[in-house]
């Protein structure tokens, strides 16, 4: 699984924000951060679904880390005049604390 978030950062908007059950990040430096060392732990990640409108985007995965079996999450995208401003996602982290 590739782990550079270079591209990304262009879409990021200065004030984005991210919020997950593993923690929290403000600005695109902190959530590329984040990003990154949540990829680094990454073993699997595979996309179910994605349903999009013009403003919002939901996407449904399977994620796999640390040796955990995978655990499904829903991660939010919210974009304002083409960037990123708001992130949300949410899982059960059980199985994964448990395995790391």
């Amino acid at each position: 699984m590739s782990s550079d978030f270079t591209d990304l950062r262009a879409l990021l908007a200065d004030d984005c924000y991210f919020a997950g059950v593993l923690g929290e990040a403000c600005g695109p430096d902190d959530f590329l951060r984040g990003l990154q060392g949540m990829a680094s732990g990454t073993d699997s990640l595979e996309v179910r679904a994605r349903v999009a409108d013009e403003s919002d985007v939901i996407t449904w995965f399977d994620l796999g880390m640390a040796g955990a079996p995978a655990t499904a999450v829903a991660n939010w995208t919210h974009v304002e005049n083409g960037l990123i401003t708001r992130v949300r996602v949410t899982f059960d982290p059980r199985e994964i604390l448990a395995a790391g």
